[in-house]
């Protein structure tokens, strides 16, 4: 079995280029991405479509509700499943998506951490009343692993005050001593494309997301599961509901959208260029021909 990744910026073809190398070199599709992970955010994830999904057998996609909360952990056990299906069916298997940050968490690995009880989370939920005060506390107790997480950074100071209550070590002696183990070894090909044609696509495909129904899309998720949930604060979703809101017009929600979209292009292309250590660069054309001799190679 083969295993490849690709990656790249939102609307810059990997999907469409996973597609045909799963169809033409007998592959499973793993997609990581923030958003396609749920069900019914549609539209809005710019997911595969039904016929996509139907042609070849994808993981990562549908698989919580809205008003549940993707972490590197649920992609760790989509890729689980994806690669025993692969193994079983005697198939490659190809990890696609925006999401960079779950591949490398993937990649580099996670440390172990111990399961965190009732009692310490109850501690943990007083402490962070005061998020400051538990980041002074922890910076106190470990100034090593404080100075890379902001006063400001509850999910971070959050885990760090988890792992230091329930295990009485500094997080920076724990990671030492629970060094992270890689989960996934393979191939990484990254979309290369200039920015301005991106930021057509990404305008052509914002109108088409509109006109496909976004707007029906997100009022529907809004009155079903309201506001508070993490997948209603992605690009598409936010911006739509400040038009129901009756804050922008349509013809603004298209701009802000697509600007939104291109910022967020502009940070991927920044992250996949930087944050691996071995990655190949090319257009779709040329990681197309990189990919296919991955897979048929003996």
């Amino acid at each position: 079995m083969k295993q490849l990744a690709l990656i790249g910026s939102t609307a810059s073809g990997k999907s469409a280029l996973a597609l045909s190398l799963a169809q033409e070199h007998n592959a499973l599709i793993l997609s990581i991405d923030s958003l396609s992970i749920y069900k019914e955010i549609d539209i809005a994830s710019a997911k595969p479509s039904h016929d996509e999904l139907a042609r070849i057998d994808h993981f990562g996609i549908n698989c919580l509700s809205p008003n549940e909360t993707a972490t590197v952990f649920t992609f760790i056990n989509e890729y689980h499943r994806a690669y025993e299906a692969a193994a079983l069916q005697k198939k490659n298997l190809i990890l696609v998506g925006g999401s960079s940050f779950y591949l490398k968490s993937m990649i580099d690995g996670l440390s172990y951490v111990p399961e965190i009880s009732e009692e310490t989370q109850f501690i943990a939920a007083e402490m962070l009343h005061d998020l400051k005060e538990a980041h002074r506390f922890l910076s106190q107790v470990d100034p090593i692993t404080m100075t890379k997480i902001t006063p400001n950074d509850s999910y971070r100071i959050e885990k760090m005050l988890h792992l230091y209550l329930q295990t009485s070590t500094p997080p920076s002696q724990w990671f030492e001593a629970n060094p992270p183990k890689p989960i996934i070894t393979c191939p990484i090909l990254n979309i290369d494309i200039d920015r301005q044609v991106l930021r057509e696509r990404i305008t052509i495909r914002t109108q088409k997301m509109v006109k496909s129904g976004l707007i029906d899309e997100v009022a529907e998720l809004d009155r079903i599961y309201g506001r508070a949930p993490n997948s209603m604060k992605a690009i598409g979703i936010i911006e739509t509901l400040q038009f129901l809101d009756g804050i922008i017009d349509k013809k603004t929600l298209i701009e802000n959208i697509s600007t939104h979209t291109a910022q967020l292009a502009k940070r991927q292309q920044t992250f996949n260029s930087n944050q691996f250590e071995h990655v190949t660069n090319g257009s779709v054309k040329e990681l197309y021909t990189m990919a296919r001799a991955i897979l048929t190679r003996p």
